[in-house]
C-alpha cells in the first residue's frame, strides 16, 4: 500500500469515526431527558419507574453480544452523566477501590437484594414495582450526581451494577486494538468516558479493558489513527 493510499484510508477511518462520535452524542442528548421524567414524575406517576428495568434488561442482553456498549451508548444515565453532569465535575481520576471486582459484586448482590425484598412487600402492586424502581434510581443516580461533583462524571458507572454484569458477560467482546507507533500522549485516555488507563495495557495489540463502552472517542483523538476496534 502507498503513503498516498494509507492516508486515504486513515482519512476514511476519521470519517467514520467521527460519524459515529456524532451519532453517539444525538442519542445521549435525548436519552438523558429520560432520567429526568423518572426521577421527577416518577413519584407521582409510578409506572414510569419501569424504565428502569427496561434499561436494565437492555444492558444484560447486549453484554453478551458487545460488553459495556449500552452503557456507552444507549444509557440515559450515563447519557446524563457524560451530556450534563461532565460541565461541573471536577474530571479527577476515578479511584481504583471503585473498580475493585470484589466491591463491585458486593454492592450488585446488596442492591438486587434491596430491590427484591422492597417488591416482596406487595408483589401483586404493579403501582408498588413502580415506586420501587423510582425509589433506586434516585437513590443511584443522587449518588452518581454527587461522585461525578466530587471526583468524575462517570464515577458511578466504575462501579454500576448493571456495568459489572455487562464486564461480566461480554467484557472481552468487541476488543479495542492498539498499533503499533503509539506515542504516549495519553490523548486518548482524557477523551475516554470511563476514565480508562489505555497506554501501556495492550498486549499483541489487544487491549484489556472489560468495562470499555465502546464510546470510539479514543479513536476520534488519536492523533495517528492507532486505535481499532
Amino acid at each position: 500500500m502507498t503513503a498516498v493510499q494509507q492516508t486515504e484510508e486513515r482519512d476514511a477511518e476519521r470519517a467514520e469515526w467521527e460519524r459515529l462520535s456524532a451519532r453517539r452524542r444525538r442519542l445521549q442528548l435525548a436519552l438523558w431527558i429520560v432520567v429526568v421524567v423518572t426521577i421527577v414524575g416518577g413519584p407521582f406517576w409510578p409506572l414510569l419507574g419501569f424504565t428502569v428495568p427496561a434499561v436494565t434488561l437492555t444492558a444484560v442482553v447486549g453484554g453478551f453480544f458487545k460488553g459495556r456498549y449500552v452503557c456507552g451508548w444507549l444509557c440515559p444515565r450515563g447519557a446524563f452523566y457524560d451530556r450534563v453532569v461532565k460541565w461541573v465535575s471536577p474530571g479527577r481520576p476515578i479511584p481504583e477501590w471503585m473498580r475493585n471486582r470484589a466491591f463491585r459484586w458486593v454492592l450488585l448482590g446488596l442492591l438486587m437484594g434491596f430491590m427484591v425484598w422492597q417488591i416482596s412487600l406487595k408483589p401483586g402492586d404493579v403501582y408498588h414495582w413502580g415506586r420501587v424502581f423510582v425509589r433506586i434510581c434516585i437513590i443511584t443516580t443522587g449518588l452518581g450526581v454527587v461522585l461525578a461533583l466530587l471526583v468524575h462524571p462517570r464515577s458511578w458507572c466504575a462501579f454500576c451494577p448493571m456495568g459489572t454484569l455487562q464486564s461480566a458477560v461480554g467484557g472481552k467482546k468487541s476488543p479495542l486494538y492498539l498499533e503499533k507507533g503509539c506515542v504516549e500522549c495519553r490523548s486518548c485516555e482524557q477523551a475516554c468516558p470511563m476514565n480508562l488507563a489505555i497506554v501501556g495495557r495492550e498486549n499483541d495489540g489487544r487491549l484489556d479493558l472489560p468495562d470499555c463502552v465502546k464510546c470510539s472517542e479514543c479513536q476520534l483523538v488519536c492523533p495517528k489513527g492507532l486505535l481499532h476496534y
